[in-house]
């Protein structure tokens, strides 16, 4: 089987189910495991990820307001790949490319029947209903209710590891310009990793909350997750929401209590690494009880609120 594969989370997937080997293209943010940047890659984005966040917020909400994809797809290639089963999703225009505008181009370049899979989960259940779907399509069923299982097991050990008492408020952030909170699955990871979220949408996107927000619910801990955006990334985006005047107001300021996470290859990435990225959480949370084995690769604290160490 020809697989081509136009997302991240679910590349890790073909290849957590040992279906490597079957991959024959992928999308330009597909990059782990590390071989699968051989492949060659059938999109790009149209929109410059120089931009500050602000900006690439409006950009990409023109590009959608007009009806537009908000990346370029190169149906030629496709054609020339000739897959026979391609997995996208039909869950965020900003994300990826639509399972419409795949479904187009199939029927456009190719004259061949091709299986196109949907990978848009909204919450963990789904995320396992997903796998179970590209297992299924890939002939590696035994291999996706395996791996549907160990994720479900590390959970819930972190679930147990984490069950007390002292859990922190904790807003996660999935912008900084314009602010927004978390949405889909990052709550529950939050609440995995042992804190309670706060301002978030369990299943649902992410929404755009203002600094008043934030300030009313005054969250212990923040952890700054800009979607698609690695460490460094957020990093050089710092000062869209630290130069705030009510910034340094907040109490998880005021007592060094921000971090940054990897966002890109965590939790913003559904897929078998969000095991990651709840340990990723109590390690921040309970630092005391897990030890940081993800500190700088997928974390990092700001002692002073403003400056990353």
């Amino acid at each position: 089987m020809r697989i081509l594969s136009l997302l991240p989370g679910a590349t890790e997937v073909v290849c957590k189910l040992e279906a490597t080997d079957q991959l024959v293209g992928r999308s330009h943010e597909c990059d782990y495991p590390p071989e699968v940047q051989q492949l060659p890659a059938c999109t790009e984005p149209k929109y410059e990820i120089e931009f500050s966040s602000a900006d690439t917020d409006r950009r990409i909400k023109e590009l959608i307001r007009e009806g537009l994809s908000v990346y370029k797809v190169d149906a030629d290639f496709i054609a020339r790949l000739q897959p026979d089963l391609i997995i996208t999703q039909d869950h965020c225009e900003a994300c990826a490319v639509s399972y419409n505008e795949i479904e187009q181009a199939v029927k456009a370049h190719l004259d061949k029947k091709v299986q196109i899979v949907d990978f848009g989960p909204s919450n963990l259940s789904e995320l396992y209903d997903k796998i179970q779907d590209i297992a299924d399509a890939v002939n590696k069923s035994n291999n996706g209710r395996s791996l549907v299982k160990q994720m479900q097991n590390s959970f819930q050990e972190l679930r147990t590891d984490t069950s007390r008492d002292n859990r922190p408020e904790v807003a996660l952030l999935e912008w900084l310009d314009p602010l927004m909170s978390s949405g889909n699955w990052l709550p529950k990871l939050v609440e995995i990793g042992g804190g309670k979220p706060v301002l978030s949408n369990v299943g649902g996107h992410a929404g755009v909350i203002d600094m008043n927000a934030l300030l009313e619910a005054d969250p212990e801990i923040i952890l700054l997750a800009p979607c698609g955006y690695s460490i460094e990334e957020t990093r050089q985006h710092l000062e869209e929401v630290t130069n705030h005047p009510d910034w340094s107001q907040l109490q998880a300021v005021q007592n060094n209590q921000v971090y940054i996470v990897d966002a890109n290859h965590y939790f913003n990435r559904p897929g078998p690494r969000l095991v990651n990225s709840a340990q990723i959480v109590a390690e921040i949370l309970h630092l005391d009880q897990f030890s940081p084995s993800h500190l700088n690769s997928g974390w990092i604290s700001m002692p002073d609120g403003r400056l990353c160490s």
